[in-house]
């Protein structure tokens, strides 16, 4: 995975600030379930937040760990919270739907209408 530049690690923290830990590495560590459970997640939503337990060496590790398996980036580590990103693979491309505006019509444009 390339890596990101800073104004979209930027937009990414950002997005993931909402966001709650949806994958949780306890004291078994980072197993082979684990990293299947996050792949999962990274099929449906491509930005997650992931909380580990252990040592910031152990954490730093995981993550490295994680986004090399999986393919995916590092957006941030903070504390016991993992930040990961991968972009969709089967991502629809997004129509953006045009809106007629409806503006409240005066008696004027409504006419006779009895």
């Amino acid at each position: 995975m390339p890596s990101l530049t800073v104004s979209e690690r930027k937009a990414l923290k950002a997005r993931a600030h909402g966001l709650d830990p949806v994958v949780i590495i306890g004291n078994g560590g980072l197993s082979a379930a684990v990293l299947t459970e996050i792949d999962r997640t990274l099929h449906s939503h491509d930005l997650i937040k992931i909380r580990a337990s252990g040592e910031r060496a152990e954490r730093e590790a995981m993550l490295e760990k994680i986004c090399a398996a999986l393919d995916a980036s590092p957006v941030q580590h903070i504390g016991k919270i993992l930040v990961v990103y991968r972009p969709l693979k089967d991502a629809p491309e997004k129509k953006t739907a045009r809106r007629r505006s409806k503006k409240p019509q005066t008696k004027k444009q409504l006419g006779n209408r009895s």
